[in-house]
């Protein structure tokens, strides 16, 4: 079994605990095992515990005060926190009346708040699992990546099994559990939508067009897809609105799922080589995902925007308040066409750096524009030279 030395750095002072959330099969409960290994574990995927605490949460904490006192020096863990929502007021009991730690892990939260659930006020810190980043990977491959996706099990099988995976992560886990809890109950509008993502994945969003196509009214669209942002499976990008313009769009926003793998699939893209339209969609998205990584682990709380003209001209990401502009292109041979936002960005916001992340072989520089291979990029990202 292959275990990869994540990024993620959980470290929690005397007295602090902390919810981990993340999509299912991120490996956020190997990292709990791993890096907690002297833990309880109370995993609600256990038919048995599940129910009997669900019953009555009350059990759990006379289960807890019953351990011995050097066990509860460690944090205490619960995998899959969100299926007990009544469990966390035990939990506010014991981290104020015993000054117990506990490390809370689920795939989404969006249970617990619609229940009004108590979150504990502050008294967990919030962390989250994302797919595998590139730095995380010993002889890191774009290509198998793009294809398969970046949740761990995936990017490991072969092409045949990562497929089957991916086919079976979607309907079982994306869809069937999303019914399963509730967040939706017109199953057929809203297997349409999930179809609707194949077109309009990293796409300016036109809630009413995908409206028509799932049968729906757009307000319930904009619902579907909050529920995906709710339950980590999607990330909302809004466009950059530093300076109003009438040029400028302002109001739509894009949608990009949280795994390049599984927009792949949905997509129905088979990447073979370095070059195409197809291959540019997915790298943008790989890109991205690398962004938002780093800025979660590294807690630096940028935001992430895009800008576009309604002319045309776009730069994919906007990070902070215009402090770094980021295009990103699927070419090995970049001209003067393809600096043409970074170029209209730069003259009316000044960023402090302009990088156009592409598939050249060396790093040059046009005028004040950075032209970077994607290698070279990703490292200086990870060893915080970008940022």
């Amino acid at each position: 079994m292959v275990i990869f030395d994540r990024i993620l750095d959980i470290s929690l002072p005397s007295k602090q605990s902390a919810f981990l959330w993340g999509a299912r099969k991120t490996g956020k409960s190997t990292y709990l095992k791993q890096y907690f290994p002297n833990s309880i574990i109370f995993d609600f995927l256990d038919t048995d515990l599940y129910f009997r605490i669900s019953k009555n949460p009350a059990i759990f904490r006379e289960l807890i005060l019953a351990k011995e006192k050097s066990l509860l020096k460690y944090p205490v863990i619960l995998d899959e926190v969100q299926k007990v929502p009544h469990i966390l007021d035990e939990i506010h009991r014991l981290i104020e009346n015993n000054g117990l730690r506990f490390i809370l892990c689920g795939s989404s939260a969006r249970k617990l708040k619609r229940g009004h659930s108590n979150l504990l006020g502050g008294r967990a810190w919030r962390y989250e699992m994302l797919p595998l980043v590139s730095a995380e990977i010993p002889n890191f491959d774009l290509l198998r990546a793009l294809n398969q996706g970046l949740i761990p099990a995936h990017y490991l099988q072969n092409r045949e099994d990562a497929m089957m995976s991916l086919k079976a992560y979607i309907h079982d886990y994306l869809k069937e559990e999303i019914f399963a809890e509730g967040l939706t109950r017109n199953i057929p509008a809203f297997s349409r939508f999930f179809d609707a993502i194949s077109y309009t994945h990293g796409e300016l969003t036109n809630y009413a067009d995908i409206a028509r196509d799932c049968g729906v009214d757009s307000k319930t669209v904009k619902e579907y897809y909050q529920i995906l942002v709710d339950t980590l499976v999607a990330v909302r990008i809004e466009p950059f609105k530093k300076r109003q313009s009438r040029q400028v769009i302002s109001k739509a926003v894009k949608y990009y799922l949280f795994d390049v793998g599984v927009a792949n699939y949905l997509c129905k893209r088979s990447l073979t080589e370095e070059k195409g339209s197809e291959f540019g969609k997915a790298f943008e998205h790989f890109i991205l995902m690398e962004l938002i990584a780093y800025n979660s682990y590294r807690r630096c709380d940028y935001r992430i925007n895009f800008w576009r003209t309604k002319s045309g001209l776009e730069v994919d990401f906007i990070i902070g308040d215009g402090e770094i502009a980021i295009e990103v292109k699927g070419k090995d041979n970049i001209d003067s066409l393809d600096l043409r936002g970074l170029n209209a960005f730069k003259e009316l916001y000044s960023p402090k750096k302009s990088i156009l992340i592409c598939n050249e072989r060396e790093k040059r520089i046009s005028g004040k524009i950075e032209i970077i291979p994607w290698r070279e990029f990703i490292e200086k990202l990870w060893n915080d030279r970008i940022f």
